[in-house]
């Protein structure tokens, strides 16, 4: 299991740690020291769609109109943080957030 975020993340950190309370192993990919690669962000998208950009974030908050207008894969590449966190790669599906169905499907 991977857990995609960054270690500042409130939600990562409970994320992170709940999953490792229940026995399971889980490794961490701080996005922004180890960015995505093209076809993970990809990946991503085709999953998520444009749910995978938090435009709720204090990054997003602080980009320009011009900025904010770019595709999501030039926001996700210029921008790591924007990404909504955690993304959790589990059992060969992704997950996004950690709400309550996704520690159902996580934590079973």
């Amino acid at each position: 299991m991977i857990l995609y975020g960054i270690p500042t993340c409130d939600t990562c950190r409970k994320a992170r740690k709940e999953i490792e309370s229940a026995g399971k192993a889980v490794a961490f990919r701080d996005i922004r020291a180890e960015p995505l690669e093209p076809e993970q962000v990809s990946r991503f998208l085709s999953v998520f769609g444009d749910r995978l950009v938090n435009r709720a974030s204090a990054t997003w908050r602080g980009l320009d109109d011009d900025a904010r207008a770019a595709a999501p894969e030039k926001l996700l590449a210029d921008h790591p943080t924007l990404m909504k966190r955690p993304v959790i790669e589990h059992e060969g599906e992704l997950i996004l957030g950690w709400t309550a169905e996704a520690k159902a499907r996580v934590l079973k």
